[in-house]
């Protein structure tokens, strides 16, 4: 057993800066990833941190921009920490050496980006996120903090009282890939999940292979409901044939889209009538998909983005990276013809619910990032909002974790707090297989005390592999491209009832057939087969949660279109979704959101650009 004060799982933007804030409180802390810290997803961030810089920007508009752009569905605090803190965290990564861009006078680059009302999006070219994450890992190296990379992190160690608020998570248990090995890290402080997107889910994603939702889904079993999950954001500009991302970066610095008649279409057909191609992403992409399905698409399939326009040299200085991606996987040259992109899964607005400081209903486990939900963005996220979330809200559970005093902020409790039940029953005919069962082994050890509990937690862990080692049975790769198939078709940018219904039938299905599920590659190291495997019972919880809130929440709201109700409905859903686990019967609830800030209410209006 490895013992720390800290264990951050993770090691991406948010797992970086957790890990050095717990470090400068004196905390011996410890990273567990499954990738080594530089090939984590945040270097795939191409586009920009959100920070308000200049005396003529405020954090007080950047809050504004950001509860319009969540559709008044994001919670003020968690808000306006973002806001007022991501100055400061700027400062700090251009102190720790982060070669920011520059203007000619020295000052950081600021380009606009969607939904903004100034140009607050800092970058590094168009390798925003890489140049971060090697700037933090800079810090952990310098620091000596430990990293335990790749190690697959399976499941948390946590009691298991009947009330997941008497809880306590006492640490993890993970699987060493390079020997085979699976052992508990316990953390006498506390457990920080910074285990990124959940991208895997869908089959068109600007996601690497690795994000899988690991922690969402270890949280959730371990009595930590998922908050908004149906919020998944659909950028507007992936290349067709990967879901490789193509930077907003391109339309902040004047890219246009054309549809297949040569129009400009964001204006012209009056989706932006003044924003145009730098409205909300939700904005842009059922716009996209409009003009594909009205039959203004290029082959039936995507649009073209355009920033021949801006010469050659702008386009070098600033999007050198867009020409490298746009020729390697479209054969396009970005100097002298437009690029195809079409909507793809980029990032998902829900996960872990925490509250500002990272703290989740059970005591001692925490989460920041992607994977936490600290209702920072709502129903929709502006573009540059995602790395300052991770730098301002890792920051926080790093010194939360580790002893700091930190402001009041309401803990999780629940349904110990506000809450109301979902009115929605869930009748879908799946036949004989439609039995729901928990996607592993009950999660939980019966024993209080940290070693015991990690004891059992290890103990079950290695019963599993075992299980999936030694029996014959399906194909994990099979089930997983089921669900992917099923969530793009139906739980994409439009929804519509009949298919969300039939997805939650194939996802009970695809469970069914999940406790078949076997490895065919017998080794011990390097065993990528048995790592999928694993992956795979995550990617099935977050699925049907995901699809579960879909239906249930009846109105159009952000990155959520109903076709059935194409309005927002603040009388009936200005609330959250929560699901919870439930001893393996997902069980689905609400509370309310919360507009009242510091100084101010966030009255809905109107959402337009």
């Amino acid at each position: 057993m490895y013992e720390h004060d800290v264990v951050v799982v993770g090691a991406g933007g948010a797992g970086l800066r957790a890990a050095i804030a717990a470090q400068e409180e004196g905390a011996d802390v410890a990273i567990v990833s499954k990738l080594h810290p530089v090939r984590s997803h945040t270097g795939a961030a191409e586009g920009g941190i959100n920070a308000a810089l200049r005396d003529a920007d405020s954090w007080q508009d950047h809050a504004y921009d950001t509860m319009k752009g969540s559709d008044y569905l994001a919670d003020a605090p968690a808000v306006e920490a973002l806001c007022q803190e991501s100055p400061e965290e700027v400062i700090q990564l251009e102190h720790w050496g982060m070669p920011f861009s520059r203007e000619e006078d020295g000052r950081v680059s600021q380009r606009p980006f969607g939904g903004l009302s100034f140009p607050r999006t800092t970058y590094a070219g168009a390798e925003t996120g890489h140049q971060m994450l090697h700037t933090m890992y800079e810090q952990v190296v310098k620091r000596g903090i430990t990293v335990y990379d790749e190690w697959h992190v399976m499941d948390l160690a946590v009691t298991d009282e009947e009330d997941p608020a008497d809880r306590t998570c006492h640490g993890v248990v993970a699987y060493d890939i390079q020997s085979g090995e699976i052992s508990g890290f316990r953390a006498s402080g506390g457990v920080i999940l910074a285990t990124g997107g959940m991208g895997q889910v869908f089959d068109h994603t600007t996601n690497a292979v690795a994000n899988t939702g690991d922690g969402v889904a270890m949280a959730y079993r371990a009595g930590v409901p998922m908050e908004d999950m149906e919020f998944i954001q659909f950028h507007p500009t992936t290349l067709p044939s990967t879901g490789v991302l193509i930077s907003e970066g391109v339309r902040g610095e004047g890219g246009i889209l054309y549809n297949d008649e040569g129009e400009r279409f964001m204006f012209e057909h009056g989706y932006a009538n003044n924003d145009g191609e730098l409205a909300s992403r939700d904005v842009v992409s059922r716009a996209e998909l409009t003009e594909v399905n009205e039959g203004r698409g290029i082959e039936d399939e995507y649009v073209h983005l355009d920033m021949r326009h801006l010469g050659e040299d702008r386009i070098l200085d600033r999007l050198e990276n867009i020409l490298h991606l746009a020729e390697d996987f479209e054969g396009a040259d970005g100097l002298t013809e437009p690029m195809p992109v079409k909507p793809g899964q980029h990032y998902a607005m829900g996960g872990i619910e925490t509250n500002e400081h990272g703290e989740t209903v059970v005591d001692g486990l925490y989460a920041a990032g992607e994977c936490a939900c600290a209702s920072v963005h709502g129903a929709n996220r502006l573009g540059g909002n995602a790395l300052p979330e991770l730098i301002v809200f890792g920051k926080r559970a790093g010194h939360h974790a580790a002893g700091k005093e930190m402001g009041e902020a309401e803990i999780p409790t629940g349904k110990s707090g506000e809450w109301e039940p979902a009115d929605y029953e869930f009748e879908v005919e799946v036949g004989e297989t439609g039995s729901r069962e928990p996607a592993a082994a009950d999660g939980g050890a019966v024993a209080t005390d940290a070693e015991s509990v990690l004891d059992a937690e290890v103990e079950r862990a290695r019963e599993f592999v075992e299980e999936l080692l030694s029996r014959k049975g399906r194909n994990h790769a099979e089930i997983r491209s089921k669900v992917q198939k099923t969530m793009t078709g139906n739980v994409n940018v439009f929804r519509e009832e009949p298919g969300l219904k039939e997805t939650l039938g194939d996802l009970r299905e695809a469970r069914e057939s999940y406790k078949d599920v076997a490895v065919s590659d017998p080794s011990r190291t390097f065993n990528t087969d048995l790592i999928h495997t694993i992956e795979t019972r995550n990617v099935l919880d977050i699925a049907e949660a995901l699809t579960m809130g879909a239906l249930a929440r009846r109105e159009f709201r952000g990155a959520h279109w109903r076709k059935e109700r194409q309005e927002r409905d603040d009388e009936n859903w200005l609330k959250h979704t929560l699901v919870s686990w439930n001893d393996g019967e997902p069980e689905l609830w609400y509370k309310p959101a919360i507009l009242e800030g510091e100084n101010k209410t966030y009255e809905p209006k109107v959402r337009s650009y």
